[in-house]
């Protein structure tokens, strides 16, 4: 190659390597170019089961209860109605859970610490040899005091936390799974759009068939290993969100 091609070859790829960023920067907000005047789509109503992130919960589980069948009987054990259990307890059943929360969580920690450190070392009687240190180093050096040393350190730290979470709501689930000791994995979702913003809950747990009330509804401090998720899309959060490349330079940025 010579001298007059390279900076050329060097050009095309410096051009090249600059594309290549503008194509994965205009990627990030190509689907906001393409929202612009219209307002959020709402999601489509789909089997929780078939969701890619979907995976079915394997516990360890007993040996399922045997079912006492009693013939000629008109009430079954469990029931809450004369005729037939109105609760939940299917796959594909509908029950309501109750989300009430209000958290509040303040901490504040302070921290000091001081340490002071002074050392000397000198050796103003060894068998007389002190004396003959002038031989070995200068006149103005004293065998008394040979080495000192001081040190100084402090740190004081302070740290203060204060949360405040209010939840108060009610979305009805679907039983999307039954595990063989008899709970149920329940998922439930609700989306809400108002004006240009749609606010989306989101819940997936598991509860107990005893939890659940005589109205079919079951609040949300019974369901275990619950995911509990309260968010919000739109102009509104767009404007709040810092933007991304602001984020690239947080996420790489040392300092």
């Amino acid at each position: 190659m010579s001298a007059r091609t390279a900076p050329i070859a060097r050009s095309v790829r410096t051009l090249a390597l600059l594309s290549a960023t503008a194509l994965l920067a205009t990627g990030c907000v190509t689907d906001k170019l393409a929202a612009v005047g219209r307002t959020p789509a709402l999601s489509g109503i789909e089997d929780p089961s078939r969701a890619p992130n979907y995976r079915p919960v394997h516990l360890p589980m007993p040996d399922a209860p045997v079912q006492d069948r009693q013939a000629n009987s008109l009430w079954r054990a469990g029931a809450r109605a004369f005729f037939k259990d109105q609760r939940a307890g299917r796959v594909g059943d509908i029950l309501t859970v109750t989300i009430q929360i209000n958290d509040r969580a303040q901490l504040q920690n302070n921290t000091s610490r001081s340490r002071d450190g002074s050392d000397s070392l000198g050796i103003p009687n060894l068998f007389g040899l002190e004396a003959s240190t002038n031989n070995i180093l200068p006149d103005t050096v004293s065998a008394a005091s040979l080495v000192s040393a001081n040190g100084t350190s402090n740190s004081t730290g302070t740290g203060q936390i204060q949360r405040q979470e209010q939840i108060n709501m009610q979305v009805a689930a679907l039983i999307v799974q039954v595990l063989p000791n008899g709970n149920m994995v329940v998922n439930g979702k609700q989306e809400v759009r108002v004006n240009n913003e749609v606010r989306e809950l989101t819940l997936t747990g598991i509860i107990r068939p005893e939890d659940i009330t005589s109205a079919n509804t079951i609040s949300y401090e019974k369901i275990a290993e619950a995911r509990i998720s309260y968010g919000g899309r739109g102009h509104i959060s767009d404007v709040q969100a810092p933007r991304w490349g602001q984020q690239v330079l947080e996420a790489i940025s040392p300092f």
